[in-house]
């Protein structure tokens, strides 16, 4: 999975401009894809380059002229190649395990804290996944509400494990 093909399916739905995009990025995948405008601009660049896609500029009153982007018949295939292709294996790369791997070179409360920190965050990320579906359930489709309720299942699972590490072994 790359950029390109998260883009192509969000324009698969419908048009948008770069903002609503990365709008997009940041209301319905945060908790597991993150993007920039530095990456989605260039990237909606080469896609019309590649002729994945089409931009066309639209005029606001009041405001500067504001890109939208649509997807053209060729980049509705690469989707479809992508979409019915085979699911990559997920690569997790993580600091706070990097961190807790190397914890016996540490003392007991630098892991501790580290711990509490790593719960704390995952709590809040948990919130705020858990406040989005809420919002948006009625505007989801079955499939993108089963995503966001397996990220509450992963990020609870992640919670509850720390907090039974901290019971267990730092009491």
């Amino acid at each position: 999975m790359n950029i390109q093909d998260v883009i192509l399916g969000i324009l698969n739905k419908k048009p948008h401009s770069g903002y609503e995009i990365k709008q997009h990025f940041e209301e319905y995948f945060s908790f597991f894809f993150d993007a920039s405008y530095g990456t989605i601009y260039p990237t909606l660049s080469k896609m019309e380059g590649l002729k994945l896609i089409t931009k066309e500029s639209v005029r606001q009153e009041g405001k500067p002229d504001k890109n939208v982007f649509t997807i053209t018949n060729t980049g509705t295939e690469r989707f479809l190649t992508y979409l019915h292709g085979p699911v990559e294996k997920e690569v997790l790369r993580s600091d706070f395990f990097m961190h807790l791997y190397f914890g016996d070179m540490t003392d007991r409360d630098t892991v501790k804290k580290m711990l509490r920190q790593a719960m704390e965050e995952k709590q809040t990320m948990f919130d705020d996944l858990e406040q989005k579906l809420k919002k948006l359930d009625t505007k989801l489709g079955t499939y993108q509400k089963m995503c966001m309720e397996l990220g509450l299942a992963q990020y609870a699972a992640f919670i509850n494990e720390i907090q039974r590490v901290l019971e267990h072994d730092f009491a």
